[in-house]
């Protein structure tokens, strides 16, 4: 058995990955963390009555998770405390899976503008792996540390991608729209969230400003080799969970609409967690599973994708699940079908 730590276990993706991990054959949470609850985790999150019953939230230092074991840590810390942190971890000997922003950008000057911060740990940025395990899996695979992917930018980068790297799309003219469930925007309540603000409601947010544009940006650019540049709109949508994508492109070849599903198809081909369909996607076909569903149309000299994926699973904790898997060498699909 593999011994887990679960860093910020009181949010929503918390609680996914707990799920998950409750039916991984070689997982074992011996620890979850929180700097302010020292509840037990079933109270937290009380779906998850009778499954973890002797699991407490603890305030635990990385020294305490080596000493109980721990083999991997999944840390669903805020952006940039993770990195604060990491390196000890690393240190002992663990394996780290970020859900955060931390890891996922190369560059720590683009980084630092982004998010306004100094990063604590520049040195790991152009060395961890950006966990997407359709476009890198072999550099996830063994991996100390892996960067777990941006939910928004999950539903965009896997139907792009093919498109990009076969030539088919301009790289300097994609426009993302995106739609995302209200648990996007986390478990912490805010105005923005309260029921009688998001109810009956959908509204665009972080319009040319939003932190998940330079992340598309630089994992397109590296999976296509191209100079690819985004504008990516977020709309904020009355639903609990769930991701409808959208993207626009200029065609760089003639191509009819049967001919890019056939290139998508060739591109995921024996990937287990996306499908390649012809019908229009919906996020309620992928809720509570690891899949992305994806089409292309060809619409008046557009390029159009439709993609949906579940934030909490594909977008967030089956997404390190399965890059949990590949740092073990286990079957990718364990706990995810």
């Amino acid at each position: 058995m593999l011994k887990i730590a679960v860093l910020g276990s009181t949010g929503y993706t918390a609680l996914e990955l707990l799920k998950l991990l409750r039916r991984h054959p070689l997982a074992d949470v011996v620890a979850v963390t929180s700097r302010e609850n020292t509840s037990p985790i079933a109270e937290v999150h009380p779906s998850l009555a009778g499954q973890y019953p002797n699991l407490r939230c603890e305030n635990l230092t990385p020294k305490d998770l080596a000493e109980r074991g721990v083999d991997t840590v999944f840390s669903c810390l805020p952006h940039t405390a993770t990195a604060a942190v990491a390196p000890e971890i690393l240190d002992l000997g663990m394996k780290v899976v970020d859900f955060g922003a931390d890891y996922r950008l190369n560059d720590v000057d683009v980084f630092n503008k982004w998010y306004n911060v100094v990063h604590p740990d520049p040195e790991r940025l152009p060395k961890t792996p950006y966990g997407l395990p359709e476009l890198f899996r072999e550099k996830i695979r063994g991996a100390q540390l892996v960067a777990n992917p941006g939910c928004y930018p999950t539903s965009a980068i896997l139907p792009l991608a093919p498109l990009l790297k076969n030539g088919f799309v301009a790289p300097d003219d994609l426009i993302i729209d995106s739609k995302s469930g209200v648990s996007g925007a986390g478990r912490k309540p805010s105005l923005k969230n309260l029921y009688p603000e998001c109810n009956e409601a959908i509204s665009a947010y972080g319009v040319g400003t939003h932190r998940h544009t330079p992340e598309i940006e630089e994992v397109l650019s590296t999976a296509s080799g191209l100079d690819v540049h985004v504008i990516f709109t977020p709309h904020l949508t009355p639903m609990d969970r769930g991701i409808l994508t959208t993207t626009y492109a200029k065609p760089l070849k003639n191509a009819s609409q049967d001919e890019l599903l056939d290139v998508m198809r060739n591109f995921y081909a024996g990937e287990p967690f996306v499908q390649v369909v012809e019908n229009l996607p919906s996020t309620k076909d992928v809720i509570h599973t690891n899949r992305c569903h994806m089409t292309v149309r060809v619409v008046r000299g557009r390029v159009m994708t439709i993609s949906a994926i579940d934030n909490l699973v594909k977008g967030a904790a089956g997404a390190a699940v399965q890059n949990f898997n590949l740092i073990h060498d286990l079957d990718e699909t364990t706990a995810l079908i």
